[in-house]
């Protein structure tokens, strides 16, 4: 295992073992040795997050882990975002709505969406938790175009994504906006059957996977 690799570990580790002030050193070791920031986050960071996210998931975890996990994470955050390059895809300005359907509280997920959508340069808008369909099709109209980013851990609130989607299409936004739908309870065929353009696992695909579709939306 090369050094690189060793420090992305313990960035992962230290979050999810919410080692909260032992972080900022991993961290600040990682950008001194000159690794790139963005790969820290998303294959160090956001890792340990999200094991942490499914441990709540499986109620090894709770609430009070969850929160110092999040400190740590925002503890490497703060060493590693300084030193993000900035991106120079046009589509990266792409405007970009998120938020965790009606119904649903659940935000780890959402969150760690929001950090990467943030660290990679898209200008978000986050609409919070248990979010009205109506509320995301309000701020649609308010932006004007970009990406529509929906999550559920929920089987029972999935349905609002359709909703979302279907109110688009009566308001003559859908051709607007690019939809991504993601959390534990769903999949690519689900995605596809409600009309998404978009389903992702984990965050750090769906910043990725962001920019391929703003691109689409930017050349459409």
């Amino acid at each position: 295992m090369s050094r690189k690799e060793e420090l992305l570990a313990e960035l992962d580790r230290c979050v999810l073992e919410m080692e909260d002030d032992t972080v900022t050193g991993v961290a600040q070791e990682y950008v001194d040795a000159g690794y790139d920031a963005y790969e820290g986050i998303t294959e160090g960071l956001s890792k340990g997050m999200e094991k942490a996210g499914q441990l709540y998931e499986e109620e090894e975890y709770f609430v009070p882990e969850l929160l110092i996990c999040s400190d740590a994470m925002y503890n490497g955050l703060d060493v590693l975002k300084p030193h993000l390059k900035a991106s120079t895809d046009q589509g990266s300005k792409c405007p970009v709505i998120i938020g965790v359907v009606e119904g649903d509280t659940h935000d780890i997920g959402k969150n760690l969406v929001k950090i990467m959508m943030d660290t990679a340069g898209f200008e978000v808008y986050d609409l919070g938790r248990d979010v009205a369909v109506e509320a995301f099709v309000e701020k649609a109209k308010e932006v004007g175009h970009g990406i529509i980013c929906m999550s559920t851990l929920m089987t029972t609130t999935m349905g609002n994504m359709s909703r979302v989607i279907e109110s688009l299409k009566e308001q003559g936004l859908r051709d607007r906006f690019g939809v991504m739908v993601g959390g534990g309870p769903l999949s690519k065929s689900f995605a596809d059957k409600i009309g998404a353009d978009l389903y992702t696992a984990n965050a750090a695909e769906a910043a990725k996977e962001s920019k391929n579709l703003a691109d689409k939306i930017a050349n459409s």
